[in-house]
């Protein structure tokens, strides 16, 4: 679901960072660098109304949990009917 971007250097020259990140690095001259797109607000907001559907999903009357082997024979089954 979360299909962030991410960019990762490894073996960055440290004279190549801001300045800002340079100062808490001593005297590192190599470092290994990860880069990812920050979220915005509006996507917390909207992971969040999906997590709390989920939950309310969860609690609802007659909500039955279905392990992994169940979910694959159903389908397989479904399947089959069409092979028919």
């Amino acid at each position: 679901m979360d299909e962030r971007e991410k960019i990762i250097r490894e073996d960055y020259p440290v004279d190549r960072l801001p300045e800002d990140l340079r100062a808490e690095l001593g005297d590192a001259t190599r470092v290994r660098v990860t880069v990812e797109r920050a979220i915005d607000s509006d996507e917390r907001k909207s992971w969040a109304e999906i997590e709390a559907l989920i939950e309310e999903l969860h609690r609802s009357p007659g909500f039955k949990p279905v392990t992994t082997d169940e979910a694959v024979a159903r389908v397989r089954e479904l399947r089959d009917e069409w092979d028919r």
